[in-house]
């Protein structure tokens, strides 16, 4: 999103502010991301005191906000400030539609919040299905939440030729139970049973299940990288494999395809409907399938001759992604919602002049 923010600011009739969480969780991104953007990082007390942010949103005197999705409460409140009632609302989501009973119940206790919305961008295909099960209507949805820093991966395909394509698996993400680290564990031992010159499967990663990746035979845990220190693990890979329980719209999906990789995920990633074609440029495997996910490694390992192929396809696919084409959408869906904004509140002012004067 650092890169998507920044080639935002290069448009000059739009002034970005960004209010985000500083990474002190599950991540430990450097704060230098946000470089040159014009942002306030809060710390843990801060993202929970609804009247700083609150504050530091009026003091903004913004045309048009935009809310992640309806999770964090502070964030939920800003639609209903009063101060802020002649102000554009933009909610982003990413979540998919599942069927589940509390999505089914999510319309009505949702609906005062969604009724303040101007327009509702979602993150790919999945995440558009519900937003229509949600009762937003079709013109008000946009496609687009995310972007990447192509430019930063694009040149690793070429790289990755010389000598020749790498023989190693990639996986970048949390060591959480959604990733889903043991199936990776166990599908992968499986594999290296089935080969004589098995690849080696490099990790990226921290959290509380990086005990699972210790002592594994073939398996190096690289631990927590900063996006600076990844260009030479993404350029060894040979392919990504990300084999999640839950997954709305995994973003190192999309930058593995950027960096021009064949990539192994579950049906449960959500940005595979955007960037995945099976046996064309990766193969995509049922979740909590440990026998699926290692015949999806053995079969990239027998692909080895045409693994370059894939990737090249691979990028093809993710160059939408990029975060110059990105802030040219957004840029577009700012102006219209603004535009959209200001004649409705001429109609409103015309109404109240014609009923009281």
């Amino acid at each position: 999103m650092a890169a998507c923010w920044r080639a935002l600011c290069q448009i000059s009739e739009i002034d970005v502010s960004v209010l985000a969480f500083a990474a002190r969780t599950e991540t430990a991104f450097s704060d230098q991301l946000m470089q040159g953007i014009p942002c306030k990082l809060l710390d843990l007390p801060q993202r929970q005191d609804v009247e700083l942010i609150k504050r530091l949103v009026i003091a903004e005197s913004p045309d048009i906000i935009v809310i992640p999705g309806w999770m964090h409460k502070p964030y939920r409140q800003l639609a209903f400030a009063a101060e802020l009632q002649h102000t554009a609302v933009i909610m982003t989501m990413d979540t998919p539609w599942w069927g589940t009973w509390k999505q089914l119940l999510a319309p009505w206790f949702l609906r005062s919040y969604l009724q303040r919305m101007d327009q509702v961008v979602v993150a790919g295909e999945r995440s558009w299905q519900y937003a229509l099960r949600l009762g937003i209507e079709p013109a008000k949805i946009t496609r687009g939440v995310y972007g990447i820093d192509y430019d930063a991966w694009a040149p690793l395909w070429e790289k990755r030729l010389q000598p020749q394509w790498p023989r190693s698996f990639l996986f970048v993400g949390r060591y959480v139970p959604v990733k889903a680290i043991d199936v990776l564990v166990a599908a992968y031992q499986i594999y290296r049973s089935q080969v004589s010159q098995p690849w080696k499967l490099v990790c990226c990663g921290q959290g509380p299940l990086e005990s699972q990746l210790q002592e594994q035979p073939g398996i190096e845990n690289r631990g927590f990288l900063q996006p600076t220190e990844m260009q030479s693990v993404w350029e060894s890979a040979g392919a990504f494999i990300l084999p999640s329980r839950f997954d709305p719209w995994p973003l190192a999906l999309v930058e593995a395809a950027a960096a021009g990789l064949p990539i192994i995920c579950t049906d449960a990633c959500g940005s595979a409907v955007e960037v995945i074609r099976p046996w064309y440029n990766g193969l995509i495997v049922p979740q909590e399938n440990t026998i699926a996910l290692a015949k999806a490694m053995l079969s990239l390992h027998q692909q080895h001759a045409n693994l370059s192929l894939w990737g090249k396809r691979s990028q093809e696919l993710a160059a939408p992604y990029a975060a110059n084409i990105w802030a040219s959408r957004w840029r577009e869906l700012i102006h219209s919602v603004h535009q959209t904004k200001v004649v409705k509140s001429n109609t409103t002012s015309d109404r109240l002049a014609n009923n009281f004067g």
